[in-house]
């Protein structure tokens, strides 16, 4: 609390929107590296927001969690004090239930089916649903799927993780899916994770490829099972604050500029991608490549589970699964 305050301190001087004669300077905060493929995305959508207004709006890029972290973030695109921010979809759900749907495991059939769906009716109409919470969707970004690897053994089946403790999020939907395939899920700080399996606090974690190799957590994982059990998506938001305040054809080049940028940021992930598996296999990592119906099948716990806690979801995601 006391960092927000003193955010909002700094950043009240300035304004989340700084007008400096004929340009108008929205400010967009992030926790990622200036090297990770969505800030590039982010990148491409101040070059392209430039460009469409004329170079009458810009944007100014606190990157590498600067004025705080994702939660902090949206706290301060609620009060105004910051326009824009990038978030994981599992963190908005905090703030939006819809986006909880968008992390159970398996819910897409492969990377077309999830952008199908998230650039169609479905994936718009959550992106509306948090400007009830002063929080408008503009588009998203690929996130990549999230996949095991450990240091103690390999993965093969989800027999194997029995008895491992496997670093996660600290989202219910995760841990509930890492405890319904056998696994004991530890909710860690991700800064602390490299020390906590080099020294076997926890047996392992999940994340995608990217995230695996920018942290080094290659270097003490030597298993890297491709079983990809969640795609969450990465989300560009902006504060209603500031979005209300927009004639229509700023919001329209906002608009545009968003959903040129999560375009062009699709190729920066592919790219990412398979730079970081050329890194891991290079290292020594074994890449395991497990037969992902046997996943599936055990984690179905947790979609019943959710709907049978949140079953005003059921029709949002059967128009997922059915599409």
């Amino acid at each position: 609390m006391k960092k927000i305050l003193l955010v909002c301190i700094i950043l009240t001087a300035f304004m989340s929107c700084k007008k400096d004669g004929k340009t108008q300077t929205l400010y967009l905060a992030h926790t990622l590296p200036q090297t990770h493929p969505v800030h590039k995305g982010i990148v491409e959508f101040k070059k392209a927001l430039y460009e469409k207004s004329g170079g009458t709006m810009d944007v100014k890029i606190f990157p590498d969690g600067q004025l705080g972290s994702e939660r902090e973030v949206l706290e301060l695109l609620q009060i105004g004090s910051v326009a824009i921010t990038k978030v994981s979809a599992a963190t908005l759900s905090n703030f939006v239930p819809e986006y909880h749907v968008l992390g159970i495991p398996y819910l897409f059939r492969d990377k077309d089916h999830q952008f199908e769906v998230l650039e169609g009716e479905v994936g718009k109409s959550i992106l509306e649903k948090g400007s009830k919470f002063w929080l408008r969707g503009l588009g998203y970004y690929d996130a990549g799927s999230r996949s095991f690897y450990t240091s103690t053994k390999p993965i093969r089946t989800p027999d194997d993780l029995k008895g491992l403790k496997i670093r996660v999020m600290n989202n219910q939907m995760a841990i509930n899916m890492v405890n319904a395939l056998g696994g004991s899920a530890t909710p860690m700080a991700y800064g602390e994770l490299y020390t906590a399996i080099q020294q076997g606090v926890v047996d392992g974690a999940e994340n995608n490829p990217p995230s695996f190799v920018s942290s080094n957590h290659y270097e003490v994982s030597k298993y890297y099972t491709l079983d990809q059990h969640s795609s969450v998506p990465d989300v560009l938001l902006i504060g209603t604050k500031y979005w209300d305040k927009l004639t229509d054809e700023q919001k329209q080049w906002v608009q545009e500029a968003a959903d040129e940028s999560s375009q062009a940021q699709k190729q920066f992930w592919n790219e990412s991608v398979e730079e970081s598996m050329a890194i891991a296999k290079k290292a020594g990592v074994e890449i395991i490549i497990p037969e992902k119906s046997l996943f599936q099948e055990k984690s179905k716990s947790v979609l019943e589970a959710f709907l049978k806690e949140h079953p005003e979801m059921t029709d949002l995601i059967n128009k997922i699964k059915n599409q």
